[in-house]
This record gives C-alpha cells, sequence and structure tokens, in this order.
C-alpha cells in the first residue's frame, strides 16, 4: 500500500473514532476535551505520516504546488468547500457548521526555506533546487510541515462534529510565508487581497508556531505585540573603479561601505533608548570580482526589526545620515531603499486573556507560558491587523533532547507535537465558536 493510502485510511479511521465519541457536551466542557484527545491519539500515527511526507518533499514560497494539491485533496474528502490558487498556491476550506455562529478563521503556512537538513530524522529532507542562481538544500527548518499536518488534524477533527458546530471555520494553507521570490508577490498580504477574509468574513484568526525553546506539552504566547515588524533594506555605494595597485585613482566603495557598516551600529547603541527594542543588521555585502581591481560599487542588504513607526522612521533618518556623511567624506554616493515588508504581529489582549483559560485547561497551567516580545517577523501580522489574531507558539522539543535554532540545518521539530498542536487548537476553535474561555 503507498504512503498515501496509508494516509486516507488512517484519516476515515480517525474520521469513524471521533464520530463515535463525539457527544452533544464536545464543543467546551471538559468531559468534550477528553473525548476529543482519545480521538486524536487514534489519529496520531496518520497525522505523523503526512507530516513526513511533507518534510521530504518540501517546497519554496510560491512553489508548494504539491503540498497545496495535498492538502486541497484532503480537504475535499472532509467534505468542505475548497479554494485554491489563493495567492499562487494557497488553499482555503470552509467548513460551516450546522448551528448558527461566529466565523473563525485558523492559518497554517506551507513553505520550507533553502536550508540543507542536518538531522538524524530518517525522513530529513535531501531535496535540492536552485535558489538566486545557486544549487541549494531545501528542508523544513522552521517547522512549517508541522503546521500543515496540525492544520488538518483541525480540519478532520472539527468535520466529524459538523452538526453541532456552532458558526464556521475557515482554514487558511498560506504560502511564501518566509516571503515570495524577489520580483515576485505572495504571502498573507497576497491572500488578502485576493478576498481570503472577504467572504465569509471572520471575526478573530488564529495561528500557531512550532517553537524550538519549548519542550513538547508546553505553549507561549505573548499579549499585545508579540513579533516585531521586518523591514528589509538594501544600500548601493558607488565609488570609482581602479587597479587595486594604483588606490590614488579610485574611490573605493570597499572601504566606505565598511566604514558605513560600523556606523551604522551606532545607531542602536547611541540613538536609540535602550528600553526600545530593536535590530539593525547587515546580511549581506557584495562587490567586487576581481583580487586586483577595486571595484565601482558596493550593495549592502539587511533587516530592520521594530516595534513602533516613530522608531522606524528615526533609524531610516539616521541610517542615510550616515550614509550620506561617509560616502561624500570619501568622495562616492549612495542609495537606500527601505521595504516595510511586515507589520508587527499584535496578540489581540481581548482574546487573549478570553483564550487563556482554555490553555490551561488543555495542558495545565504550568504548562502555559508568558513569553517576552521576540525580533523575529511573521506575516501572520496581516490577517491579526484585519482581525482580532492570537498567535501562540506550541513547544516542539522533546524533552531530553535539543534541537538547532529556526531556520538552520539541526533544527528539530518531534512528532510527538503533532497530538498536542491538534488538541489545543481544536479545542481552542470549539471554545471561541461556543462562547467559552471567557473570565
Amino acid at each position: 500500500m503507498s504512503a498515501e493510502s496509508v494516509c486516507l485510511a488512517g484519516w476515515r479511521g480517525f474520521l469513524a473514532v471521533a464520530l463515535t465519541t463525539a457527544t452533544p457536551g464536545l464543543l467546551s466542557a471538559q468531559a468534550g476535551d477528553a473525548r476529543l484527545g482519545d480521538a486524536v491519539e487514534r489519529f496520531t500515527p496518520a497525522a505523523v505520516e503526512l507530516r513526513h511526507r511533507i518534510h521530504q518533499n518540501p517546497e519554496l514560497g510560491n512553489r508548494e504546488f504539491r503540498t497545496a494539491e495535498l492538502v486541497a485533496a484532503h480537504l475535499r474528502e472532509l467534505g468542505m468547500e475548497v479554494r485554491t490558487g489563493v495567492a499562487h498556491t494557497g488553499v482555503i476550506g470552509i467548513l460551516r457548521g450546522r448551528r448558527p455562529g461566529p466565523v473563525v478563521a485558523v492559518r497554517a503556512d506551507m513553505d520550507a526555506l533553502p536550508v540543507t537538513e542536518d538531522t538524524p530524522y530518517p525522513f530529513r529532507s535531501t531535496v535540492r533546487t536552485t535558489y538566486l542562481g545557486q544549487e541549494v538544500g531545501v528542508s523544513h527548518a522552521c517547522g512549517h510541515d508541522v503546521h500543515v499536518a496540525v492544520g488538518l488534524g483541525v480540519a478532520s477533527a472539527l468535520a466529524t462534529i459538523r452538526e453541532r458546530l456552532p458558526g464556521t471555520v475557515l482554514f487558511v494553507f498560506q504560502p511564501a510565508e518566509e516571503g515570495p521570490p524577489p520580483g515576485e508577490r505572495g504571502g498573507a498580504r497576497l491572500m488578502l487581497e485576493e478576498g481570503a477574509f472577504a467572504s465569509p468574513r471572520p471575526s478573530a484568526v488564529f495561528g500557531l508556531h512550532a517553537s524550538a525553546e519549548l519542550e513538547v506539552g508546553r505553549v507561549g504566547y505573548t499579549p499585545g505585540p508579540a513579533l516585531a515588524a521586518a523591514t528589509a533594506w538594501r544600500a548601493t555605494i558607488r565609488g570609482r573603479a581602479a587597479h587595486g595597485a594604483r588606490p590614488e585613482l579610485a574611490v573605493d566603495p570597499i572601504v566606505l561601505a565598511s566604514q558605513a557598516v560600523m556606523a551604522l551600529q551606532t545607531i542602536r547603541s547611541r540613538i536609540l533608548s535602550p528600553f526600545v527594542p530593536s535590530v539593525l543588521t547587515v546580511g549581506i555585502i557584495r562587490g567586487g570580482e576581481r583580487l586586483n581591481i577595486i571595484p565601482a560599487e558596493v550593495r549592502l542588504e539587511g533587516t530592520i526589526r521594530t516595534y513602533e513607526a516613530a522608531v522606524l522612521d528615526t533609524i531610516e533618518r539616521r541610517m542615510r545620515d550616515i550614509l550620506d556623511g561617509t560616502t561624500r567624506a570619501g568622495g562616492g554616493s549612495f542609495t537606500l531603499e527601505l521595504d516595510r515588508a511586515v507589520p508587527v504581529t499584535v496578540n489581540d489582549r481581548e482574546l487573549a486573556a478570553r483564550m487563556r483559560p482554555t490553555l490551561e485547561r488543555v495542558l495545565g497551567r504550568e504548562n502555559v507560558h508568558l513569553l517576552p516580545p521576540a525580533t523575529v517577523a511573521e506575516d501572520f501580522a496581516y490577517f491579526a491587523t484585519e482581525v482580532p489574531g492570537f498567535y501562540f507558539r506550541l513547544g516542539t522539543v522533546r524533552p531530553g533532547t535539543v534541537s538547532g535554532d529556526h531556520h538552520t540545518p539541526t533544527f528539530m521539530a518531534d512528532d510527538s507535537a503533532i497530538p498536542v498542536g491538534i488538541r489545543v487548537m481544536a479545542i481552542l476553535l470549539l471554545d471561541y465558536l461556543g462562547g467559552g474561555a471567557r473570565n
């Protein structure tokens, strides 16, 4: 039997079990939580198999063709209304309950990263592709394969109680969360522009992310501003080319760029208050093609992370001052472009307070953590700007082991996090739709 057949058989078995265990009290009662937990436990082997398939076949942003096909096929099997091709490869499933109630959305991102995996997993990725003109490995080094498996598990669990479901759940499987390829558009912003939340329009959106810092069985969240805004910047420093043996004839952009990189660090250390969180990073320096030629220009690229628009305005102004002063003093010139790509991810405080009792009921108070804001960015922010959002981090580190950081070759999300994620997210959605989890 093929892996796909095994997976579908497991899903059908899960559906049958869930149907026999569902009760009218499932929507928010602790007894219903336990019954749902039993169903999830029986389904877990199929969910893990699904995760392995996605992990072994990772796809970069705007290229999630096979992943999207798998997702759409499964949602159709559950009897949902399905839209495909949203923001290139995005998939939306609509589960309409038979009882009146609100509309809520849940997001799962699907894309992988240009990172060569270095883990002991027997299902590790060996996929390679070309990215920005270079041959690279491709892997789920940020846990999006787990996100998809959890999202489909939640869809399956809630589909079994459609007759009792008060309201509608919008399942949003998003491409290009890590950003689309250069020259393309994609991700959450494009999904919204193409009507992801138009009809039906949700009153709230939920999302989760694998955490390389929390153990399996734990979750964490940050009320209010949770993840930073991400601004990409690109600067070109122009000088005058010359033979490397005749530097007096040149305006050396490499020297100017070196001075600029060091001076840019003073913005964080000397211009901004130490109590104002921010990051200014230079990630790329490119210039020159031969060891004995001083080039005509050098390109710098990097990222800025902030939580307030005024802070970003200050950083941009001082970057221009520094680049202007440095290049003019050396006889050169510059251009600077900023792309304010991703806004701050904000957890709606009222929604977060409303859902915390659910997290504590499902996992135990000791396993629910308040986390400080993080300087990473997430384009879930666009969804949470459109409607109130609740975004939490799901522990994926198996106790007794360690994982590399996100976006590194040694990132490892353990399979045992999948049933935890399904159960937590399903009950959060049920409590929201049923009006529970209020203080």
